[in-house]
């Protein structure tokens, strides 16, 4: 009897820990385009597209390598909708005598592969995902020695891994991090780089036609989808990304302007979190082209402390905090995600261009969601449900395991400081620094209150002042509270009046929005 291999959605990787402990000879590989994983959220359509083809054409190299592939498609008549379902299914028509899987990237979903052995009265051997530096005992023995930010973590993993380090032991440039060198406002002008489109070859235009007819409702537009969907097509966009943007990379990282949807980034994250890339490699090719000169040091280290530094980071801490991350909310926060997330109808221009790119391309960078649409949920005290779901809806990359640690943890500050050491909140003032976006808005970034006050402004001391008992003691803090302080109290009733009639004009969203079966938009 042969041995069952399901691979999940994000899981396209020919180095999978699964493929490479099977023979084909005697295996069944599963794969599944299941229903409840298209809509437990409401996901953008260009993430389903993305998913979905990637699986397809996944498929097709694995049946040119020898592997036997049963493929469960999304519109069969006998789909259950569901892993498990399809598990099962496949269990029964192939009498297996065990099954091997690599780990989920999902709470809910491991929970459910750990029951399998159970249901079906088959071995279910469970594998480590080893496509990550760092496997998760590791980092829950590293997590567990102290109480240290992901600054050493990163350090850890230059050593294990020899990227940008020296024979000394000594990290390259003598820096561990050059993250003050990468923080240059917008360009003021510039010839800037265009990305190389992947045109929809037939697989994936018949998976577009599958999702505007399954998931017509869902947020998002397909008329320009170009995502990489092939370990071909991303290995392209890496090599187009090293040799056109990473450059200037470093320097404008956190830049952001109008119209300029990628800028200098990579927009190779939907690649590696659904497996198409390998991180760890790329991390190699950036460093190397560092070493040969093509690049700078601070655009090669920005670049790899995301990967190996961020990427992995966020992945243990969401592992160590599930399930509570999913509940957390340390700051109390209930109001509901504003409509203007969804419909960008707004006079706000950072807001509305965020918002443009987001529906458009399933992708915003890094800065556009931390400084513009996280901090501005935080700020006006939102639902971190609320958010998070938006987040793991609109984006292309978002799975739960980097999505919750960022936006719970780190964006919204709601894990009470376990991720993140400080809330990234913000005034209008950085966001006016980091971009163009304030020239020509309605409102105007120098004023604090009144009708043509950046929002962003009275927000901030707003928030700053209804969380006081619960943030004044953070060191990271201290210089904003003294500030606060030494405000006389008409000021400060100024700012708080103001901010709660910019409350009061925030509109909800509708219900059903992020999640199918709840009204509130934020359900289990």
């Amino acid at each position: 009897m042969p041995t069952l291999v399901p691979i999940l959605g994000d899981q396209c990787s020919h180095n999978l820990a699964s493929l490479k402990a099977s023979d084909p000879a005697d295996s069944v590989v599963l794969m599944m385009e299941v229903g409840n994983e298209c809509s437990y959220v409401l996901h953008h359509k260009q993430k389903i597209v993305l998913i979905l083809s990637a699986m397809r054409h996944f498929a097709a190299e694995l049946r040119t390598r020898g592997w036997t592939v049963d493929y469960m498609t999304l519109d069969d008549p006998a789909n259950s909708g569901s892993f498990s379902g399809e598990v099962e299914r496949a269990v029964a028509r192939h009498r297996p005598d065990a099954i091997r899987i690599v780990e989920a990237g999902e709470w809910r979903v491991q929970k459910a592969m750990e029951g399998w052995s159970a249901r079906l009265g088959v071995p279910v051997e469970i594998l480590g995902d080893d496509r990550f530096v760092c496997s998760l005992p590791d980092f829950f023995t590293w997590a567990a020695a102290a109480d240290r930010p992901m600054e050493f973590f990163y350090r850890e993993m230059r050593a294990r891994t020899g990227l940008l380090m020296e024979p000394d032991g000594k990290p390259a440039g003598g820096q561990w991090n050059y993250d003050k060198d990468n923080r240059a406002g917008p360009p003021h002008e510039g010839d800037f780089p265009r990305r190389r489109p992947n045109e929809p070859d037939a697989i994936t235009r018949e998976v577009m036609v599958l999702v505007e007819q399954r998931f017509g409702n869902h947020f998002g537009r397909l008329d320009d989808f170009a995502l990489p969907v092939t370990a071909a097509d991303a290995e392209a966009a890496l090599d187009e990304f090293i040799s056109s943007r990473l450059p200037n990379f470093g320097t404008y990282q956190d830049a952001m302007v109008i119209g300029e949807d990628l800028l200098f980034h990579a927009a190779i994250s939907t690649s590696m979190n659904c497996g198409l890339l390998d991180p760890l490699d790329a991390c190699r090719r950036v460093e190397a082209a560092w070493r040969a000169g093509a690049v700078p040091l601070n655009s090669a280290e920005g670049f790899i402390r995301q990967i190996i530094g961020w990427r992995e980071y966020m992945r243990g801490m969401y592992w160590r905090e599930m399930p509570e991350l999913h509940e957390a909310n340390a700051l109390g926060a209930t109001r509901p995600l504003p409509d203007f997330y969804w419909t960008g109808e707004t006079d706000m221009r950072c807001m509305a261009e965020c918002v443009r790119n987001t529906r458009d391309n399933a992708y915003a960078h890094h800065i556009q969601r931390l400084m513009v649409l996280g901090n501005f949920a935080l700020i006006a005290g939102v639902d971190p449900r609320q958010i998070s779901d938006w987040f793991l809806v609109v984006y292309a990359d978002a799975y739960e395991w980097v999505e919750h640690a960022n936006v719970i943890g780190m964006s919204q500050y709601a894990d009470g400081g376990r991720i993140g050491t400080k809330p990234y909140a913000a005034s209008g003032a950085y966001i006016d620094r980091m971009s163009d976006y304030c020239r020509g808005c309605v409102y105007d970034v120098t004023k604090k209150v009144g009708p043509r006050a950046c929002p962003y402004n009275s927000l901030y001391w707003d928030f700053l002042a209804r969380n006081e008992d619960k943030l004044a003691g953070n060191p990271r803090l201290r210089n904003q509270y003294r500030t606060w302080g030494r405000m006389g109290p008409e000021k400060k009733a100024a700012y708080r009046e103001w901010a709660a009639r910019v409350l009061d004009e925030l509109v909800p969203a509708g219900p059903s929005w992020a999640r199918p079966d709840d009204a509130s938009g934020s359900g289990a």
